[in-house]
């Protein structure tokens, strides 16, 4: 069997992580710079707007000179870790916050020149990163505030910060991002072999025992100790499979006892045919094993037919023709039809009917056959000279139908087989070779489709009791 769902969920894993840890090499480190960037310049975008509402008087009266800011230049510059510059429109840088500026500034008569100097390179924002035209050997946040008067720009203050300083958070914060997805990364990772564990392991024993379910081996059971969705799934697979299992050996058992019961007959009535047909049986005595032919021909007939019966007992959803009836009188019809058989053997019924007539709800055509099968297993297995007592009580609103004979009984450690498909009792096959063992099971299957029941009392050398319950007719109600 393939692992491809262990290698999706792992492959999955993988590709999620490669994915994420791109993700926070480029998109991650990009935007917290873009970020820190941005949040620098506006800090000193402020510091720089202070400066300019300090120097704006000189350019309102240019004849005078620069407040001397010099010393508050130097603490800014310190504070900020910036150097402040105040360049006019010209590129004419006119003050400095360094020393080495100063200095300079007090040698020469003009001040320093920035030949390719032009605002506009700023564009739409007030900072910008890079060299400054090249006068710095680093990367540099440059920020200016414009100075005006009388709504012209009489020049601008900058601010220069090393990229370096600016970004000394960044690594911080990428480092904690990233310890953070590492964390995320290995908690997965122990998810997934927590997952492999609780669920795959089970899951793939339960597939791999379903294969051997499917082949037809239904001898192994799924060992799942939990007690979740996939515990549950287990016991009902291994619930089915011991009843597949049971089921195949019980139609092991149905073929083998539905092929023993067609074989005698056949066997029998081909024996007999071959004999008259080769003369071994003379004319005079063809009548004799004719008749025999044709009572395996019956037995044969009326196997057939409740093999048949039972077929479409077994199914779900057995059709039944529910009404009313008069149970009582189901019963005097039925016992009608034993007649002949007891006058030979000398038995008798005994009618205890509650009431002149009792309806019953059911389908009484199936309600009969069960009469049938009943009253014609005790008159079977009846002794000679004794009677058969058919009783109808009601209790609780159910009528109780109970058919008693006074006969050989049924052996204890077989009563309760006595509903299975094709089972006899050895009393059974020795008293009547006609009988199929499918009797009873129609009988149980009838009632039962009924949503009723139907019980035996029985003790060897005393008699056997079958008691089934119907539902009172709403007429007797």
């Amino acid at each position: 069997m393939k692992r491809r769902l262990y290698l999706k969920l792992f492959g999955s894993f993988l590709i999620f992580a490669a994915i994420t840890l791109v993700f926070l090499s480029t998109f991650t480190h990009n935007t917290t710079e873009n970020y820190l960037i941005e949040k620098q310049a506006q800090e000193l975008s402020r510091e720089s707007s202070l400066i300019t509402a300090e120097i704006r008087g000189h350019f309102a009266k240019p004849e005078e000179p620069l407040p001397d800011l010099q010393n508050d230049m130097e603490n800014i510059s310190k504070y900020l870790a910036a150097e402040v510059w105040i360049i006019d429109t010209n590129g004419n840088v006119i003050l400095d916050s360094s020393d080495a500026m100063v200095q300079a500034m007090a040698q020469v008569d003009k001040p320093m020149h920035i030949d390719e100097f032009e605002i506009s390179d700023f564009g739409n924002t007030n900072y910008k990163t890079g060299n400054f035209y090249g006068l710095f050997k680093e990367d540099t946040l440059s920020v200016f505030s414009t100075i005006t008067h009388n709504y012209k720009v009489r020049g601008y203050v900058f601010l220069h910060m090393p990229m370096s300083e600016a970004l000394s958070q960044a690594e911080e914060i990428v480092d904690i991002t990233s310890l953070s997805v590492i964390i995320i990364l290995i908690s997965t990772f122990v998810l997934i072999i927590v997952f492999t564990i609780i669920v795959y392991r089970p899951i793939r024993n339960i597939t791999k025992t379903a294969e051997r379910y499917a082949r037809g081996d239904f001898s192994t059971q799924i060992k799942v100790n939990s007690n979740d969705e996939i515990g549950y799934l287990a016991d009902t697979l291994n619930y089915m499979a011991t009843s597949l299992g049971t089921m195949e050996e019980e139609q092991r058992k149905f073929i083998s006892n539905i092929s023993h019961d067609f074989r005698s007959p056949l066997t029998s009535i081909k024996g007999y045919i071959e004999a008259m047909i080769d003369g071994t049986i003379p004319v005079e005595m063809q009548e004799k094993y004719l008749n025999i032919i044709l009572f395996e021909t019956e037995r044969l007939n009326k196997l057939t037919q409740n093999i048949l019966d039972l077929n479409k007992f077994g199914h779900n959803g057995i059709s039944l023709d529910i009404s009313d009836f008069d149970i009582n009188q189901l019963i005097r019809n039925t016992t009608m039809t034993f007649e002949g058989i007891c006058n030979k053997k000398g038995l008798s019924f005994d009618l205890l009917l509650t009431g002149q007539d009792l309806f019953v709800k059911g389908d009484m055509s199936k309600i009969q056959q069960v009469l049938y099968n009943l009253i014609d297993n005790a008159t079977k297995f009846s002794n000679n000279n004794t009677s058969i007592t058919i009783e109808t009580n009601i209790r609780n609103e159910k009528v109780f139908i109970s058919v008693k004979d006074k006969g050989i009984g049924i052996p204890s450690d077989s009563i309760k087989k006595v509903w299975e498909r094709f089972y006899k009792t050895d009393q059974s096959r020795g008293k009547d070779k006609k009988g199929s063992g499918l009797g009873l099971a129609i009988v149980k299957e009838i009632v039962q489709a009924h949503n009723e029941n139907i019980n035996v009392i029985s003790t060897e050398g005393v008699g056997t009791e079958f008691i089934f319950t119907l539902p009172l007719s709403e007429k007797e109600v």
